[in-house]
């Protein structure tokens, strides 16, 4: 929760930590050396890695953070109103879900971003379809142990309609589960989207990204250099840092108590 704290700070505050601007060129010699006025050199355009780094933060996490919470949103209203409605509607979304669920994520993605272009609504758009379907099995599979309890029953029974039932008797009763899974979601929407941007089809320069930043600079892997490696390293650090803290969820909420 540190290491999470600290790339939600070092995001937020990007503008003030960064030495220089997000598309200023420092320098006019691109892969300039570390020094003490370039502490992480510059990139193939002479910007400054480290103040490229500190805004790809902001950039790549905001993103993701946004492609995931519109995710759960539509996965997540869908599954459970399957669950709650059953029959046709169920039949109906499911199937449609099956189908998305069939198509590999990396090709639809692809297809999709080289037809209408590389945009942010659009890569939006599509990472949340892509993603909206994980979250409508999980959310939809643990609602349907929830549809059948007697509490729901009688709910339905008083008149209640379908919003009120979900928002106050299903939903309450499967957050835990849906709250690890939005962790895991959103490691799976950054490091998706970080490829995309490595394989240049997600975040377009002179935007900072990790992904492309990985691309832009990766010819110095050659000569040595590990400047590749850090955009790649907060990539995987986060990545690690928000599993254990989804696992630690987990842990929480199923009651289990530790063995000493």
């Amino acid at each position: 929760m540190i290491i999470i704290t600290f790339y939600l700070v070092v995001a937020i505050f990007a503008p003030l930590i960064a030495p220089y601007g997000e598309y200023y060129l420092a320098t006019p010699i691109a892969y300039e050396v570390w020094s003490s006025d370039y502490w992480l050199g510059t990139d193939n355009l002479g910007r400054d890695m480290l103040s490229r780094l500190i805004y790809g933060a902001r950039n790549t996490l905001g993103l993701a953070l946004t492609i995931t919470i519109l995710a759960f949103l539509l996965g997540g209203i869908l599954g459970m109103t399957a669950a709650a409605l059953g029959g046709w509607v169920d039949q109906l979304l499911s199937r449609v879900n099956d189908v998305f669920m069939a198509i590999p994520s990396l090709i639809f993605a692809l297809l999709i971003l080289s037809i209408f272009g590389t945009s942010i609504p659009y890569l939006i758009g599509t990472i949340v379809i892509l993603d909206a379907t994980r979250v409508f099995r999980i959310a939809r599979a643990t609602a349907m142990n929830v549809a059948v309890m007697d509490y729901v029953e009688v709910a339905r029974l008083r008149g209640e309609k379908l919003g009120w039932v979900i928002r106050r008797e299903i939903l309450p009763n499967i957050a835990a589960p849906l709250l690890a899974e939005f962790g895991l979601r959103f490691c799976f929407v950054f490091l998706f989207l970080s490829a995309l941007s490595f394989l240049g089809l997600g975040i377009q320069p002179p935007t900072a990204d990790w992904g492309s930043m990985v691309r832009e600079s990766s010819t110095l892997i050659a000569y040595g250099d590990i400047t590749p490696l850090i955009p790649a390293a907060a990539i995987a650090v986060l990545t690690v840092a928000v599993n254990f803290v989804v696992d630690w969820m987990l842990h929480r909420s199923s009651g289990l108590k530790d063995v000493s």
